[in-house]
């Protein structure tokens, strides 16, 4: 959703959002169950566990439910891993907006900005709520704020499109979601493997 603000818009723009939106909630949602069952079965122990979660599953409320399933060491692993995928954020939306300004990509001539203004916001909190900044009713008001938003951001797509419509994606998109599910879970596996984690 991020990335989907700084890239040029078409006709097909909110239903392959709608999409993306759909599929990583599905993939992340059978990998918080069949995760679990693969690290147990590969004998990972909780710290290469914890990062294999966190740096494999596609949504942070199924890397917080899968971690936090088999013990808390493993779910705050998890989480600490997939926040630094999440702050990555910022340098990939930086660079898709300037290869998208370079090869102007945006037919209406509007260039939206090298940042949207929630990235920046995001940023700029993380750093507050880093230095201690943000006091916890605070903490929490701005958690149960950020969750209703996005529900009704998510919702507000999902009235726009209807699902017939996603049907016409075709299979290319499907095995480029599957395959780069497979990819992630494979090269995480191989690092923590060949650094010898149990």
């Amino acid at each position: 959703m991020a990335i989907a603000a700084v890239l040029p818009k078409n006709e097909f723009s909110e239903r392959n959002l709608i999409f993306t939106v759909l599929s990583v909630t599905v993939l992340s949602t059978l990998a918080m169950i069949a995760y679990p069952i693969l690290a147990q079965t590969m004998g990972l122990d909780a710290r290469a566990t914890g990062i294999f979660f966190g740096g494999t599953i596609h949504d942070v409320a199924q890397v917080v439910g899968a971690g936090y399933s088999i013990s808390p060491e493993v779910g705050d692993t998890a989480t600490v891993v997939k926040l630094i995928r999440v702050a990555m954020l910022l340098p990939v939306i930086l660079a898709a907006a300037m290869i998208t300004r370079a090869r102007g990509g945006h037919a209406s001539g509007e260039r939206p900005p090298l940042l949207p203004w929630f990235a920046v916001a995001f940023f700029g909190l993380a750093v507050v709520g880093s230095l201690g900044g943000i006091t916890p009713p605070l903490q929490k008001f701005g958690t149960e704020l950020s969750t209703w938003c996005l529900v009704t951001a998510i919702g507000a797509l999902g009235m726009k499109i209807q699902l017939k419509e996603l049907t016409t994606v075709g299979i290319k998109p499907v095995l480029l979601m599957l395959g780069e599910t497979v990819f992630l879970a494979a090269f995480v596996l191989c690092l923590l493997l060949l650094q010898g984690t149990p």
